[in-house]
This record gives structure tokens, sequence and C-alpha cells, in this order.
């Protein structure tokens, strides 16, 4: 599915976006210093996060208490904002790591400074229901991953039908919970299949909760295509999104994690594969003499044993039991030795 340049589905590896936000601080070297962090840890994307706070919140949407005391939310989200001029620089860095820029816009203006620049679009869980602004995005014709916390299957299933009408033909829906951080027992990583269910559609799980490895590779068990996890260099410092966020360290165990659940997840395909070949001729139980049979002796049910074979010739399994019992040894058979169709004849 989708483009050369943003490749996602059943057929691909895991996509795995690190969700850089605005755990830039306000400062271009930093936001670089996240694009060669996520670069390194093997993700296959950089997101970030390109809004203004005045096409956001009303300016008087209230406080939240900080470490630095009682803040103006409009002034918060404002000082996390990311300058457009940034935006072509990131794109090269990316390039040059090998890695896909991604950001998600929360405005029109922002769409269209990001239209030149991404493979295709993020649709934040807060903008799900802005049918008006999904119709925006449909028209700039790229595939769409959209993120679906705060939302029911029934208003998935509206921004569904309202990007599909508007002719996006490539989507990407991820379950999401947005509690930052989500616990645990409130992840509903299931969901992600329930998603699968319902919509023809590859999806993926937006993840916020603070264990690195355990939803991501539920979700990959699970069928994802997508992950996407929040990550910043230290943890420790204040801002919007650190917190809750991985470390470099952590953001490498949970792709590795994640390769390793590939890995073992397999084909699916119910086989004897190489690695049992081993086993197959010294385990699984065949038909050998319990003692030495004459050639010309009916053979009775005493005459013989199924058991493993070892390092010795294999003779017929078990299934054939009831055509060597009541049959005539046409040779003679030793102890020990695997029964085999040359070995007897029918009576």
């Amino acid at each position: 599915m989708m483009n050369a340049e943003f490749s996602v589905g059943s057929d691909e590896p895991t996509y795995v976006i690190a969700e850089a936000g605005s755990n830039h601080n306000g400062d271009l070297e930093t936001a670089m210093e996240l694009v060669d962090a996520a670069a390194d840890a093997g993700a296959d994307a950089v997101k970030f996060q390109t809004f203004r706070a005045e096409s956001m919140y009303v300016e008087n949407s209230g406080t939240v208490e900080t470490p630095k005391g009682e803040r103006a939310l409009y002034d918060i989200v404002a000082d996390a904002e990311m300058p457009y001029e940034w935006i072509p620089e990131l794109h090269d860095r990316c390039r040059d790591r090998n890695v896909d820029f991604l950001s998600s816009p929360f405005d029109e203006r922002s769409v269209d400074e990001l239209e030149p620049y991404v493979p295709a679009y993020k649709v934040a869980s807060s903008v799900l229901s802005h049918h008006p602004f999904l119709e925006t995005l449909a028209e700039r014709d790229k595939p769409i991953v959209a993120s679906t916390g705060a939302h029911d299957l029934a208003d998935v299933r509206e921004a569904v039908e309202t990007m599909e009408r508007s002719g996006v033909s490539d989507l990407v829906l991820l379950h999401c919970v947005s509690s930052y951080p989500t616990p645990l027992e409130s992840a509903n990583v299931r969901a992600v299949r329930r998603l699968a269910e319902e919509f023809d559609v590859p999806v993926g799980l937006s993840d916020h909760t603070l264990d690195p490895t355990t939803a991501p590779t539920a979700a990959v068990a699970l069928g994802a295509d997508v992950v996407e996890k929040h990550f910043t260099l230290d943890s420790s410092q204040e801002g919007l999104d650190h917190s809750y966020a991985l470390e470099p360290d952590e953001l490498t165990a949970m792709i590795d994690a994640i390769q390793d659940t590939e890995t073992a997840l397999g084909t699916g395909v119910v086989t004897v594969q190489s690695v049992e070949e081993d086993w197959y001729e010294s385990a699984r139980r065949t038909i050998h003499a319990a003692r030495d049979i004459s050639e010309g002796s009916w053979i009775t049910s005493e005459d013989i044993s199924i058991l493993r074979s070892g390092h010795r010739e294999r003779g017929l399994e078990p299934k054939h039991v009831d055509d060597v019992v009541g049959s005539v040894a046409c040779t003679d058979i030793e102890k020990d030795q695997g029964i085999s169709l040359d070995d007897f004849r029918e009576s």
C-alpha cells in the first residue's frame, strides 16, 4: 500500500514512527538531534507537530499547573510551536539519515507549509472529528495516517467515510488512547484488531504507555502495520511531551522488540521446519520390532513396539500399525529394527 516513499501494509515490516512531537524545546539543534537519535534507533520516520496556538485554542482557555507555577494553557501551546522555517531543514536531515519526515498539521496554513516535504499526513486524534479539516487534507492526494484517541467506533466510521468520500484511498488507522501517559490496563491493544476487522485499511497503534515494549509488541502480534511512540532525548526535561516519552535507548529497545516479534510470528504455515529435521528423525515414534521376527512368521502386536528411533533407521509411522499386525514377515527382522513396507506382506 501507499506510495514509493511511504510503504505500509501486511507485506511490509512494521513501520515505526518516532514521535518527536514538541520535544525540540524550541531549539533547532535539539530537533536535529532527535532526528539522529530516531535514525540510530532504527525508526522508519520521525514525526513532529506543526501547529499554532491561535488555531488550536481560544485565547482564554484556562490555566494549568506547571513546575514553574500556574500558566495559561494558550501560552504553553504557543511556546511549543515549531517554526515553519525549520521544516525544509528537518526534511533534509531526515533524508540524509534515511528516515521519513512526518509532521501532524493542526490547521490549513500548516498543511500548506508541510505539503512539499511530507510523504503522508498524520491526523492527530484531536482533529479526527474535524471533518472540514479532513476534507482539506484529502485534497492534497497524499496517504493519511489517522489516530483515533477519544473517539468511539461510530466517530471513527464517520471520519473514515468523510475521508473516503473526499477521495482518500490510502489510509491507515491507529488505535490510540488519549491519556498522557496511558495506564497499561487502559491500553486496550485488542482494539487494533477490531479496527482491522471493521475497516479494510492497514492499522496500527499510537502508544502512550510508559512501557517501551509491552503494548507495541502486543499490537504487532495482533496485526499492527504501524507503531508510533513518543520519544525524547531526556525524559526529565520540562515540556508538553517529555515525561511520557521514551529515551533513545528505550526507543532502540522497542524497535528491537518489534523486529524480534515479527521474526517470531513467522509465516503462519504449519509444516516441519528445517530446524526441526533432527527432532523429526530422532523423536517422532515409528514401528520397531520388539523381538527377532523370522521370515514367514505372522507378526503380532507382541512383536512390535512404537518407539523413538534415535539414530537408528526409522520404521513406519504409527498410523500403519494395523497394516503390520496380522501380516507375514517376508524377511528376517532383527529386534529394534524399524519395520518398513519391504519387511512384510499381507496374509
